[in-house]
């Protein structure tokens, strides 16, 4: 397959966050001419980019997607970009006006502005949020999002539309990519908003038995953050264009399950304490039909859900040992 990459200037915005790292680290090694980051560190970090920010090839632009002509002045000489910089979905729900202004505004941004300088393709980090509690598992595409009842479910779709409508009108080619459940290193572990396998692993850490609220048995699709990079680059190299693609494990894994692979890879004897559920989730399963993006990415997740365990461990515990000696 011909290399797009190669001698190519790529753009990645959120490129020092959780997965857009790990797309940087992926585009180093098929030679770009420059690959060019626009993160603010809202959610990304120095340490993400520790791998790469002293390479010639990146040039880092602390900045916001919200600043347009700074957008204008970045994809202007741009070949591809992928548009990765998003709000996380509990951060939409608590402020909808900046929700609004990064999702929607700032991908229309990057549309109209990818449109002007002639971008020859476009990757747009969607999300598994668009289908709420799917019809049908394993989930296809062709399922419909009206099930949905998150803003930023809601903010993904319009964005695959947006995206969709300016291929019908000025012929931008895109794909889109729909995560399932991201985890892995690098992965959000502050604030309110930290995924619960990370407050598990601080139990186990501290010897103390780890929560789940309800009886455990809501499902996810976990899929490993380098087998979600390799997915990005696989929808750039591939000519497919006006899709939208499932990116997922295909593995339907529970709460409970999810805790005993923690607990095991962490040679763990610690016992669930089982809490009643404090909020209603109406996504109570998420299983990824990704026939589709293995017929025309080539794409096949290779991380089993045990092996990305122990690498999000060995990271995390790291990482909190580095902070508490700091």
């Amino acid at each position: 397959m011909h290399n797009k990459v190669k001698d190519s200037v790529i753009f990645v915005t959120g490129g020092a966050g959780f997965i857009g790292s790990y797309v940087v680290e992926e585009l180093i090694q098929l030679q770009p001419k420059k690959i060019i980051i626009i993160d603010n560190f809202i959610r990304g970090s120095k340490a993400n980019m520790k791998n790469f920010i002293n390479n010639p090839l990146v040039e880092f632009h602390e900045g916001d997607i919200r600043d347009t002509a700074k957008m204008d002045s970045l994809i202007a000489g741009t070949d591809y970009i992928f548009h990765m910089a998003a709000l996380r979905i509990n951060a939409c729900a608590a402020n909808p006006q900046d929700g609004f202004d990064v999702m929607l505004k700032s991908t229309f941004d990057v549309a109209q502005l990818s449109v002007k300088h002639k971008v020859k393709k476009v990757i747009y980090s969607s999300s598994a949020s668009v289908y709420g509690l799917a019809q049908h598992f394993p989930t296809p595409e062709t399922d419909n999002p009206y099930n949905n009842q998150t803003f930023y479910g809601a903010a993904k779709m319009w964005g695959e539309q947006l995206f969709r409508s300016f291929k019908f009108m000025y012929g931008l080619d895109y794909a889109a990519l729909r995560y399932f459940n991201a985890y892995g290193p690098r992965m959000d572990t502050d604030g309110k908003y930290t995924e619960v396998m990370i407050k598990w692993l601080d139990c186990i850490r501290d010897g103390r038995n780890p929560l789940i609220y309800g009886d455990g048995s809501t499902t996810m699709d976990f899929v490993y953050v380098k087998d979600i990079a390799k997915a990005n680059i696989a929808a750039l190299q591939s000519d497919v264009t006006d899709e939208a693609f499932n990116i997922g494990n295909c593995e339907e894994t529970s709460l409970k399950q999810l805790l005993d692979v923690l607990l095991k890879v962490n040679n763990s004897t610690l016992e669930p304490e089982f809490r009643e559920e404090n909020s209603i989730n109406p996504v109570s399963r998420r299983l990824a039909d990704i026939s589709k993006a293995k017929k025309l990415l080539n794409f096949t997740p290779t991380v089993s859900l045990e092996q990305g365990m122990k690498e999000l461990t060995q990271w995390y515990f790291e990482k909190t040992a580095i902070k508490t000696n700091a």
